[in-house]
């Protein structure tokens, strides 16, 4: 039994066909729309040479493309590493024993989940301009990775809780039973297995992290977006610059999930090691603690004073 077979039932051949002829029915509508888009595109001199010149020189990716495209990445990855770290920590800290550790991180994590990440950056934004050991030029980038972080942060934290609760009761007390504390068994057991579970999720809002970053452009952060409409305007070409720049992002968003989607591999791969070692272990430990149950011996026969004649 697979995976996919736990989650729903497979479907017959009938559910099958239908499937078919609704792939191919969207697929139609999408070709459709999008031969729709071209021509009014085309009837309004979109694609014409002299639309798309500017982008066989230089200066469009020296001043304006590449510069955006390195504002985006930095703050992404900021962003990223900072909200992980956030994600495990009040994670773990919604799981704790201390019920003012739990409810403290559960009001963290609840309050910056509900909050919209544009208003964060506003927040953030205008507080950093006042601030004086933040610099004005940097105030726009710390609000959107301070924004960033808090929000998808939240995310991961409810990812770690949601999928510590999802393993089996058996891993935890496999820990216990060689001797690992409950300290020590959720970091080192139930951890990698959640983070590995929920990779997919993660993975997900990974890259909804990433395209937020467009969101700076609104705080005069000059990320990707911002420089793609900065082009459009010096060179009386909106539109195909913004084409571009949605390239550049489906680039960088497949690039990032095929290089989570190995690195999840590997882990399960690691984790699964491990486990294996774990329970071998405790399995050990649990057959050396049974005693071995004592054979039972045959009655010796009765031995009569008469001799066999």
């Amino acid at each position: 039994m697979n995976d996919q077979s736990l989650l729903f039932d497979l479907p017959g051949p009938r559910a099958r066909r239908r499937e078919r002829i609704g792939n191919a029915i969207g697929i139609v509508v999408l070709v459709a729309l999008g031969a729709w888009v071209i021509v009014a595109l085309a009837a309004k001199d979109q694609f014409t040479a002299a639309r798309w010149a500017p982008f066989l020189t230089v200066s469009a990716w020296t001043d304006y493309l590449l510069p955006g495209l390195w504002a985006t990445l930095r703050a992404a990855a900021v962003a990223l590493v900072a909200a992980f770290v956030f994600g495990v920590v009040f994670g773990l800290g919604r799981l704790a024993d201390a019920r003012p550790v739990r409810w403290i991180s559960t009001v963290v994590v609840e309050f910056f989940r509900a909050v919209p990440v544009l208003v964060l950056m506003l927040f953030f934004y205008f507080m950093f301009s006042q601030a004086s050991f933040v610099p004005a030029t940097s105030a726009a980038f710390w609000g959107v990775v301070t924004a960033l972080t808090l929000y998808n942060g939240s995310v991961v934290a409810e990812l770690v809780r949601s999928g510590i609760h999802s393993l089996p009761s058996g891993q935890r007390e496999a820990a216990l039973a060689i001797g690992l504390t409950p300290a020590r068994s959720r970091r080192l057991i139930e951890l990698p297995q959640a983070l590995v579970a929920m990779m997919p999720a993660m993975i997900s809002q990974l890259i909804v992290a990433l395209k937020d970053t467009a969101l700076g452009y609104i705080i005069t952060y000059s990320e990707l977006l911002a420089a793609g409409s900065l082009l459009g305007s010096a060179k009386a070409n909106l539109i195909p610059s913004l084409i571009v720049t949605a390239v550049i992002f489906v680039a960088l968003n497949f690039g990032m999930s095929w290089a989570a989607q190995r690195l999840a591999d590997r882990l399960s791969r690691r984790t699964s090691e491990q486990m294996s070692t774990v329970t071998g272990i405790a399995t050990a430990a649990d057959v050396a603690d049974v005693p071995t149950p004592a054979l039972p011996v045959p009655p010796r026969p009765e031995r009569s004073g008469r001799r066999p004649r």
